[in-house]
């Protein structure tokens, strides 16, 4: 037991330190941090240093990742927004994969190796896919994702994320010798479980998921949102892997059901840290997997076939996109973007293998094409940019300070009274606005006046994240705890530089604070309304309309003038140690109104000494 312990600690070790190593050396290549963690555990592998000679226990821990790997995919396709890519998705979607897939079996066919029509099947469909998280990266260095190209290489993506699930499910369906070993009775018996399996889930999700986050949100413990997140997870996939299926259609569909949900973000942010490590574990369980004898003794043919494969697709992408909407330069750019192999490949070659689909042999081979075919994304989208400049001019950036564009978005952190009022002015000129709180309450009453609110700690980086700071052009902050505000500009600084920081002030001194903690613009939450109600006041009082204005504008210049003084001067204006002073010297002093005040007023006096 104690020697099990530490074989679990020195494992554990390793793999921790090969993540540590693989992924810097990987980006600074300018390489996915798949491929990092594909050759670090080739080297750890039965065929390197053979620190692990049982790969298969790994695999099978670390398939979890996928799981919340494709749970997360679920909770990003909200039927809004599949409906705004409809035609991408299932249009172009649906073209690529089935050209490139078919172009790609038959090419694996004459390649040799002895893939028949399931193999081929396999092989074609799975190396279809593209990497997700390299296409994005190369997208959002290019500023693709604003561009219409971006969007329906985005929407292709989906697409093949949903289509993972339905080709795991196909597996046992096509493996040899199913059909033989059941009865018509038997296999409608089958159906119906996965029928009720499938209808459980989505109920569960609807009607019951909500609630228990709410409650459970009320009591503010983080960790048992975070074991919710788990159990709603593994139990999905649970349950459709007692019916046949695979544990990722489970977690997928659960991913769908609480898409719309106000918990979305934080469910994404709880797993986030779970999904990272458990998908490094998986595909060094993958590289571990990978034979390099067989890859080095067929190392020509692997050459040769992933360029093979690689220009197969570019040509079926090229094509799909030319003749859909785009121009010839945007045809390239998407066909360059998608050519590296997904990352789902190398969970459908296993699937496969245990299947009887596809040979231990021909596993190798096409996983180890699929890792060679992600080393030549990036410098194969490279070509592809310099071939599209020359074929159109690049694109003109819209200039970053010009808000003019109503499909810009917002993140608005806080939904107090302050909070409201902001989103309403940007809901009103249409802008897309994202809005997170830890009310729950309070995001239960906004949500039956039509505010989408999502529930979310604005304080936690991975939140922020998943809410989509990083993207967004304009982050308001309108909490109304000093402390609190400051917390979330510092991690936005740290983590954001650049983002475009709006925040709501609580007073003075807390102005001055944020000033120097270099946000884009501050107000005080007290100020602008202050000024209103002096305005109406001297209006009342008699002053006309011009000159109630001219003085409403020259308080509002003196108190910016003295804001920007004590800045300069760097006064100490902490909340022990500040020193109001007036905008406007009185002309007289004040005057009590009986003498009875004149004794209370002198004796306070004397006694403040």
């Amino acid at each position: 037991m104690h020697q099990d312990a530490h074989s679990l600690l020195f494992g554990a070790l390793v793999f921790l330190g090969m993540a540590v190593i693989a992924v810097p050396l990987t980006k600074r290549l300018g390489l996915s941090p798949i491929v990092g963690y594909l050759i670090a555990g080739v080297a750890i592998g039965p065929s390197g240093f053979k620190v692990f000679s049982e790969p298969e226990r790994i695999l099978t821990v670390a398939e979890i990742g996928v799981v919340l790997l494709l749970f997360i995919i679920g909770l990003e396709l909200q039927p809004s927004r599949l409906l705004a890519l409809r035609k991408a998705i299932f249009g172009l979607g649906t073209a690529q994969l089935i050209i490139s897939g078919t172009a790609i079996a038959t090419l694996v066919h004459y390649l040799g190796y002895g893939f028949d029509w399931r193999s081929g099947f396999v092989a074609g469909l799975a190396l279809a896919l593209s990497a997700t998280s390299i296409a994005l990266q190369l997208l959002e260095e290019k500023n693709g994702l604003n561009q219409p190209y971006g969007q329906r290489a985005f929407g292709v993506l989906l697409f093949q994320d949903m289509a993972v699930v339905p080709l795991l499910a196909m597996m046992p369906l096509i493996a040899p010798g199913v059909h033989e070993q059941e009865s018509w009775g038997e296999a409608l018996a089958d159906v119906g479980l996965v029928v009720l399996a499938v209808a459980a889930v989505v109920l569960a999700g609807r009607y019951a998921l909500n609630p228990l986050f709410r409650m459970l949100a009320r009591t503010g413990a983080r960790e048992a949102m975070t074991a919710a997140a788990l159990l709603v997870v593994l139990g999905a996939g649970a349950l459709m892997a007692s019916v046949g299926m695979s544990m990722a259609l489970g977690a997928f569909l659960a991913g769908v059901v609480l898409s719309e949900s106000a918990f979305r973000h934080e469910l994404e942010a709880n797993l986030d840290a779970f999904r990272g490590l458990l998908l490094a574990l998986f595909f060094m369980g993958v590289g571990m997997s990978i034979n390099a004898d067989v890859v080095i003794s067929n190392a020509g043919l692997l050459i040769a076939g992933t360029v093979l494969i690689t220009l197969v697709k570019a040509v079926s992408v090229w094509a799909v996109f030319r003749f859909s909407e785009g121009t010839r330069a945007d045809a390239v750019r998407s066909a360059t973007v998608l050519t590296s192999a997904g990352e789902f490949s190398f969970v459908l070659f296993p699937v496969a293998l245990s299947f009887g689909l596809i040979s231990s042999r021909q596993s190798d081979m096409l996983s180890a094409c699929a890792a060679m075919s992600m080393l030549l994304g990036p410098p194969v989208s490279l070509i592809g940019e310099r071939i599209a400049r020359r074929l159109e001019p690049a694109p003109v950036v819209p200039d970053a300070d010009d808000f003019s564009d109503a499909h810009g978005s917002v993140l608005v952190v806080g939904f107090g009274r302050f909070g409201q009022i902001v989103s309403q002015c940007l809901l009103a000129q249409g802008l897309e606005v994202t809005i997170i709180d830890n009310d729950v309450e309070m995001i239960q009453g906004a949500g039956r006046f039509g505010f989408r609110i999502f529930y979310g700690d604005g304080t936690r980086l991975d939140v922020l994240r998943a809410a989509g700071a990083e993207k967004v052009r304009v982050i308001a902050v309108c909490v109304d705890k000093r402390e609190v505000t400051n917390r979330i500009v510092d991690i936005l600084r740290t983590n954001m530089p650049d983002a475009r920081l709006y925040v709501r002030s609580y007073d003075r001194t807390h102005s001055l604070e944020l000033r120097a903690m270099a946000v884009d613009y501050e107000m005080r939450e007290t100020l602008e309304s202050a000024l209103a109600f002096g305005e109406s006041t001297l209006r009342a009082a008699g002053i006309d309309a011009e000159t109630s204005k001219g003085v409403i504008e020259t308080v509002r210049e003196r108190d910016y003038e003295r804001l920007l003084r004590q800045e300069a001067e760097g006064v100490d204006y902490g909340i022990d140690r500040a020193e109001p002073e007036p905008l406007v010297v009185p002309g007289r002093s004040a005057q009590p109104l009986n003498p009875e005040a004149e004794d209370v007023l002198r004796h306070e006096t004397e006694f403040s000494g």
